[in-house]
């Protein structure tokens, strides 16, 4: 079975493409409850850290920036262990990472996807 990594904000319905899903915020969403909520793990230690969360605020400006402050955050023991609990979930099958995030494609789950996806994958 070929592995996959996906990017899907919490508040869209699971599919049972899903496979295993991971939020990967270091906050419970705003005004949703967890009992509503279909989710595998939470894996808090893997978000960013409050201070670059914070700086960041979601501007899709800083993005590149925030990628390569995040990627270090993620070298640390810390993130290296957090890192291996998410690929622990992705081997052999199809992880989905969950994010709270309006934009995607500018989260801490998009640069997770990137590092977690076999090389040449988009």
């Amino acid at each position: 079975m070929e592995q996959s990594v996906w990017v899907r904000r919490i508040q869209d319905q699971a599919t049972h493409n899903d496979g295993t899903r991971v939020l990967v915020d270091r906050l419970w969403p705003r005004g949703m409850k967890k009992e509503d909520v279909l989710f595998d793990h939470w894996n808090k230690d893997v978000a960013p850290s409050t201070e670059l969360r914070q700086w960041y605020g979601h501007d899709p400006e800083k993005f590149d920036e925030f990628s390569r402050r995040y990627r270090r955050e993620l070298e640390t023991p810390a993130g290296q262990r957090a890192l291996h609990e998410l690929r622990a979930c992705v081997r052999g099958k199809r992880l989905t990472l969950l994010t709270a995030t309006k934009d995607v494609e500018h989260s801490q789950a998009a640069v997770l996807a990137k590092l977690l996806r076999p090389a040449g994958s988009p």
